[in-house]
């Protein structure tokens, strides 16, 4: 049998809360939740190429370690 593997930092318990985040929200809460994301002065949204999807998460991860280490120093 094949074992899960999560996203760096998030557990089975994680995800099923974030599961129950999404099922139990509604449309207006759902459209919101979009319209302050497009509206979020520090970051962008553009269309990917889903084989560069994983490139992507990856540069951001590397981004996020840099800034994390940075704040420590």
């Amino acid at each position: 049998m094949k074992r899960n593997e999560f996203p760096v930092g998030m557990d089975e318990q994680s995800i099923l809360d974030l599961v129950d985040y999404y099922d139990s929200q509604t449309d207006g809460d759902a459209a919101a939740e979009h319209e302050a994301a497009l509206a979020h002065p520090t970051g962008t949204l553009m269309d990917v190429p889903t084989e560069l999807v994983p490139v992507f998460r990856e540069l951001i991860a590397r981004h996020q370690q840099k800034r994390e280490q940075q704040k420590r120093a």
